[in-house]
């Protein structure tokens, strides 16, 4: 019983960071502005929040370049949905205008026409009211263009980060079947590719869909998508050539090379090559783009995502475990 602990660990890790990851609601933020062009003059704006609370009374206003406009009216529709009357005064500096509703910030949500070198009229200086996240409790934050499916992060990253994990176990396991040629290491190397190659799959469907939510396609001419490709065929093949050859102890031999440089390869599709600030990418931290921890992963979601990581990754060593003794119990069957 006293081996099974991680096990039980990865139960609990993974049930954690999946009931947390689905149900922990997001912060209130301002999701569409309507119009997105302003200009000097009276104009009426139709603001839509996400899991917010309007409310007659709340503070509103347009910041440009550190000048105010406040509105003549607000009305509030509903709790997601306000119309804000506002006389826009000439001389805004900024081509680009913020609206801050409740202590949310919209920010570039005007393109300001009619630039001049100051307010002339109609300006305020409210202090910022202080965002009320009263009976929310722990929430997520709410990011532009990810909204709901920044969720996807405890899923899909760790499906990588496992198969990452279980080609770097077949990588030790393959080394080692070099040294004496050992048919339980092989067997070993093999099950976790397998169950890596698994994981990958998941790590490509989950990403299509997060593509999908984010990026409006499935899949994308994207430099790391077409290295996780690669690289799934690279160890695809891996298991065709083990099929290939009948002898157990030159099978071993040549699995063991091939795997070795197929995680080299690895490496350089999924790290190296989408690093280059030359290749373009859409994924966070890739092609010269600031890294997903940069912008938006803070410790709210650092609190799942870590166990989530740490669970997915003990579940993937697990199956390889029974996969590798499953394999062995069929081979002592068949002999």
């Amino acid at each position: 019983m006293k081996h099974w602990w991680w096990k039980f660990m990865a139960v609990v890790l993974l049930l954690i960071a999946s009931i947390a990851g689905l149900r922990v609601p997001l912060s209130p933020a301002l999701v569409h502005v309507s119009p997105s062009r302003i200009m000097p003059g009276e104009v009426m704006i139709d603001v839509t929040g996400y899991n917010t609370r309007f409310a007659d009374g709340m503070r509103t206003y347009l910041v440009n370049d550190n000048q105010y406009v406040c509105p003549m009216r607000v009305d509030v529709m509903d709790a997601t949905h306000a119309r804000i009357v506002a006389e826009v005064p000439a001389g805004m500096r900024a081509s680009m205008t913020d609206i801050v509703v409740q202590g949310m910030t919209y920010p570039g949500a005007f393109f300001t026409e009619s630039l001049g070198e100051g307010i002339e009229s109609g300006s305020c200086a409210p202090t910022p009211p202080k965002l009320d996240l009263t009976g929310l409790g722990f929430t997520f934050p709410n990011r532009s263009i990810l909204y709901e499916s920044i969720r996807n992060l405890f899923f899909h990253v760790p499906m990588w980060f496992t198969m990452i994990a279980l080609m770097g176990i077949a990588f030790w396991q393959s080394i080692k079947v070099l040294g004496n040629t050992d048919l339980e290491r092989d067997r070993a190397a093999r099950s976790a590719v397998q169950v890596g190659l698994l994981f990958c799959g998941l790590g490509l469907v989950t990403g299509a869909v997060w593509a999908r939510a984010t990026w409006g396609a499935f899949w994308t001419n994207d430099v790391k998508l077409n290295g996780a490709a690669v690289t799934a065929l690279i160890y695809l093949a891996y298991l065709v050539l083990r099929g290939s050859i009948p002898d157990l102890y030159k099978r071993a031999r040549l699995a063991a090379i091939y795997n070795i440089f197929a995680f080299v390869l690895l490496v350089l599709f999924l790290f190296v090559v989408p690093r280059l600030n030359e290749i373009d990418s859409l994924h966070p931290g890739n092609g010269g783009n600031s890294g997903f921890n940069d912008l938006d992963l803070d410790n709210r979601l650092r609190i799942v995502f870590y166990p989530a990581v740490a669970g997915w990754v003990l579940l993937g060593i697990w199956m390889v475990d029974l996969r590798t003794r499953t394999a062995r119990l069929i081979e002592q069957m068949d002999r």
